[in-house]
């Protein structure tokens, strides 16, 4: 038998044929889907959003304590208020999941609770100040629960966003607290440190006064210095030393006295010896200097010197006193360069003693340095801690501030009925049409007489049509009226349950004239 595509008549004829093989598996299925829709239990939920503010005072004046991002504390408090203890103290006290604890653990049940609590961030795109890339910015969550009571539910929300915002309120004053009082400890210390360095540094200048780096220079100036005062000493000394030769020279050569009786007494006397060499005692010109030197030697005898030799050469007197003073001021010079030199040996001393020093010293420095930089530093941060710390108690820092408190749910958030009917209307006609398609493919029985005709490959002679009677007349009457009532009863129902299930009637109304174009 070959395959002949079907007419449009042919699909009238298997609907009509097949009728109650499609009606009624998608009514089951439909029915069923309808029942579970009823009878899933309502689920409600309330949400409320936080919003994180900026503190009020720009960062660049106040820098605050707490450190890390917005999300990194949102997690961890949530960490917190989710803990076990928590959970438990808040089912006990709205009298939570009463259907499980017969059943499930405590365990069980908080973790059934933390399934039910939602947290979502809300995120914004803007752009990083600092390396001026777009970024996603989380500006502010919303906190959320469901169950089965409406108003518990609304409870339980509020109670969890009050833990929220004072627990964020505690944790950032514990911390800008906590920071205060490590940098107040930190920088007592480091002062006691440096105040331990600053002695010891004190103590080792008083023991190397004379011998510490900054010194060095001073004392290299006056080595030099008395260098050149030794070298112009020597020079000093030489000349002088010069001058005194000469002047002894010069003495030398100039008679002590100037009497006109001692130099003739001198004379005759050199006269005498001379004559002497000559001639006798006896002879006239000796006698005769003999007297003249007896009567001169009478003459000075009897002057108040008693005839002592004294200079009285003005010209040898003043080259005498010359003489003395160049002595005496090579002396003292002499004195000067002594004392000069023991003076510039202290002073090598004192330049050999640094280099072995300077390391020791040196070392106290840096570590003084660096302390002080160090306390410095932590003083800085502490009066920056000191400062957001108020900022913190005046509640002027980040925060977070609720803008949406958690309202009682009008409606269950689950589960969706509607869609749950309308999936269980496209499994009803899917269940239906693969039913009839089913018995129609397996069903080998003639329906037509031009398919009689095609199997037998005989010529059709006559066909006889169904034949009414007025009993099957008003059978098949009762029949389409029963069909109309209930169609009319299921569209009647279908509008109730939309009604009551879904969404009351006038909101849909409204819903729906909202959506329409104006006209």
């Amino acid at each position: 038998m070959e395959d002949t595509p079907l007419a449009l008549g042919d699909y009238v004829d298997i609907l009509n044929r097949r009728k109650w093989s499609l009606i009624i598996p998608s009514v089951l299925v439909v029915l069923v889907a309808g029942l579970v829709a009823l009878l899933l239990p309502s689920i409600y939920k309330s949400s409320a959003t936080i919003l994180i503010e900026e503190q009020d005072i720009p960062a660049d004046f106040v820098m605050s304590t707490v450190t890390g991002y917005a999300e990194q504390r949102i997690q961890s408090t949530q960490q917190r208020i989710m803990s076990t203890g928590r959970l438990v103290e808040i089912i006990n006290r709205f009298n939570l999941y009463p259907e499980y604890k017969d059943r499930w653990t405590t365990e069980e049940i908080v973790e059934k609770m933390r399934e039910d609590i939602h947290l979502d961030l809300i995120s914004v795109d803007t752009i990083d100040r600092r390396t001026g890339r777009p970024t996603a910015a989380t500006i502010a969550f919303t906190l959320s629960y469901e169950g089965k009571n409406a108003a518990t539910v609304q409870r339980v929300t509020d109670t969890l966003v009050s833990l929220f915002l004072s627990e964020n309120l505690e944790v950032r004053k514990r911390q800008t607290t906590e920071t205060t009082e490590f940098l107040k400890e930190e920088t007592d210390r480091v002062r006691a440190q440096l105040a331990e360095l600053e002695e010891k540094i004190t103590t080792f200048k008083a023991q190397h006064v004379n011998a510490l780096p900054e010194m060095l220079q001073v004392n290299l100036q006056s080595l030099n210095s008395m260098e050149t005062n030794l070298q112009r000493m020597d020079d000093q000394i030489r000349s002088l030393r010069e001058r005194e030769g000469y002047l002894e020279t010069q003495l030398a050569s100039i008679p002590k006295m100037e009497d006109p009786q001692k130099q003739r007494l001198k004379a005759a006397e050199i006269e005498l010896v001379n004559l002497r060499s000559k001639f006798t005692d006896d002879y006239p010109d000796v006698k005769k200097l003999h007297l003249e030197i007896d009567e001169l030697k009478k003459r000075m005898a009897n002057k108040p010197d008693g005839g002592l030799e004294q200079p009285d050469n003005t010209a040898y007197i003043t080259l005498a006193a010359q003489l003395s003073s160049t002595r005496a001021e090579i002396k003292s010079l002499l004195q000067q360069k002594t004392a000069m030199m023991e003076k510039a040996e202290d002073y090598r001393q004192r330049i050999e003693t640094t280099p072995k020093i300077e390391q020791t010293y040196n070392a106290l420095l840096v570590d003084r340095n660096n302390t002080q930089a160090k306390y410095e530093d932590l003083l800085r941060k502490a009066m920056e801690a000191n400062v957001a710390l108020g900022l913190e108690k005046e509640q002027k820092g980040e925060r977070f501030t609720l803008i949406d408190p958690a309202r009682l749910p009008e409606k269950p958030f689950k589960p969706n009925r509607l869609a749950i009917s309308l999936i269980g209307v496209v499994l009803g006609i899917g269940a239906g049409v693969g039913f009839a398609a089913l018995r129609e493919f397996s069903d080998q029985s003639i329906h037509a007489p031009q398919d009689l005709a095609r199997l037998s490959n005989l010529p059709l002679l006559v066909s006889i049509p169904t034949i009414m009677t007025p009993s099957d007349r008003r059978i098949r009457n009762r029949k389409r009226m029963l069909v109309g009532l209930v169609c009319v009863l299921a569209c009647v129902a279908g509008i109730l349950a939309f009604h009551f299930l879904v969404m009351d009637l006038d909101v849909f109304w409204a819903k729906l004239m909202r959506r329409l174009p104006p006209m």
